[in-house]
């Protein structure tokens, strides 16, 4: 069976290959539905961050169509390592 890392850490955005916090400064627990406990904190985002974040892909989404599918799989693979 596999588990679940149990973290106090909050989660940020991800946005133009920087971590950001949400400039709400606000924090929303997440649970594991299995235990009921805790998992995990997630930054709350303003509209102004989810424009940020919209605008960065749309940037970056040209380079990485002209990338070949197996180089995506290769980078996505690093990321989540």
């Amino acid at each position: 069976m596999n588990t679940v890392e149990i973290g106090t850490s909050t989660v940020n955005n991800f946005i133009d290959g920087h971590v950001v916090a949400g400039s709400t400064g606000r924090t929303q627990d997440i649970f594991n539905p299995a235990t009921g406990r805790k998992a995990r904190s997630v930054c709350l985002s303003s509209a102004a961050d989810v424009d940020a974040a919209v605008q960065a892909a749309k940037a970056a989404f040209p380079a990485w169509a002209n990338l070949p599918p197996l180089r995506r799989v290769r980078l996505m693979n690093k990321y989540l390592a």
